[in-house]
């Protein structure tokens, strides 16, 4: 009989007993869940999560953009990319360590801004930023998280970076955009790409009347949005701008042109606009014609250690994560974070040394077949 990825991660995984029954010494001195012993890989960490959640709150984590096929092409792109393994190059000393925005990240892969965390552990977006610190990891917290951005920015590690929408209401997005600021978060993203709420599988019921969670189906952005109110932001802080949205390398030039500190190749996770490109796919025309003059970051779709050696090697910076740490977070709190972190990091490493790049100063295109 085949052997399914997961059962061969997990035959050769052999720390993770030992993990296990210390996540269970853990779990019964604290009163969480332990994570089972069997999840080895990001996508376990989805089908425990759907056990523990309810259906309707699952599917608000889950689910996308009307017939959900963004969704489905941003994991098939990475699947349909093959990589070049080396030989015979010495990776006994992997260094993953970066500079971004001026802040010094253990690796290149972030906890993208996600507004549900409040949904899936009673700490909510605390719960994850101590899952975030175990790893090593930067959280950007999302915009209007549901506890004081002053005692998730203390509960973090690593100083966080912080999403924010430009509304209607401009004097409570300079609020909002200066408190983060004044939090001690380092970097503002501002999502772009809400000028109108994507249907939302999962989340519309007969007969088509919208069920409003927050910051999910009203992206409680501004339609009339325009460059200018971009550059009005920037105007209120002193700490770098990135705009996450970007897939046309039209629009990418133009943030290079306004001064825009760095761009996000972003089709908001497959939940907007429904038959939009996988972002893996977006990702070399945005990198060209930015020419190396802003960091470019990516998410979607990346489930693997794999998925993050191929954006690297696309051209990004560095990758964000969403879906997979919200899945540890509704598993086992701040344990399931930091081990969905770890688990991607081991495999990035691990795909890192296999193709003979001992730095992320070696991974380029001709890590791809």
């Amino acid at each position: 009989m085949a052997m399914t990825r997961r059962q061969a991660v997990g035959l050769t995984a052999s720390g993770l007993t030992a993990f296990a029954l210390a996540q269970k010494g853990r779990a019964q001195a604290t009163g969480d869940n332990p994570i089972p012993p069997g999840v080895v890989t990001l996508e376990d960490f989805e089908g425990v999560a759907q056990r523990k959640l309810s259906a309707r709150t699952f599917e608000i984590v889950h689910g996308g953009g009307a017939d959900e096929i963004t969704i489905r092409w941003n994991r098939e792109a990475f699947n349909k990319i093959a990589l070049r393994p080396r030989v015979l190059v010495d990776v006994s000393n992997l260094n993953t360590r970066l500079t971004l925005f001026g802040q010094q990240l253990n690796f290149p892969i972030v906890l993208a801004p996600a507004g549900v965390h409040g949904l899936l552990h009673p700490e909510g977006e605390l719960e994850t930023a101590r899952g975030a610190t175990r790893a090593g990891a930067v959280l950007v917290i999302p915009s209007s998280p549901a506890r004081p951005v002053e005692q998730i920015a203390r509960t973090t590690g690593q100083p966080p970076w912080y999403q924010i929408y430009i509304t209607k209401d401009r004097g409570a997005t300079r609020e909002e955009a200066q408190r983060a600021q004044n939090a001690g978060c380092r970097v503002l993203f501002v999502t772009v790409d809400g000028a109108a709420a994507g249907i939302r599988n999962g989340m519309m019921r007969p007969p088509f009347n919208p069920v409003r969670t927050p910051g999910e189906l009203g992206t409680g952005s501004d339609p009339s949005l325009t460059w200018k109110d971009i550059a009005w932001l920037r105007s209120l802080v002193r700490i770098p701008v990135v705009v996450k949205g970007i897939m046309d390398p039209g629009d990418a030039e133009r943030a290079v042109n306004e001064g825009i500190d760095g761009v996000s190749v972003s089709n908001h996770g497959g939940r907007q606009l429904d038959t939009a490109a996988a972002t893996i796919d977006a990702l070399p025309a945005v990198v060209e014609k930015v020419g190396g003059r802003i960091p470019v970051l990516v998410d979607g779709g990346i489930r693997r250690g794999t998925d993050v050696l191929k954006a690297l090697a696309r051209g990004a910076s560095a990758v964000m994560i969403g879906r997979p740490f919200l899945y540890g977070l509704a598993t086992a709190g701040a344990d399931g974070v930091d081990r969905v972190v770890t688990i991607l990091r081991q495999e990035f490493e691990m795909a890192m040394a296999l193709t003979g790049r001992p730095s992320l100063a070696d991974i380029d295109r001709s890590v791809l077949w």
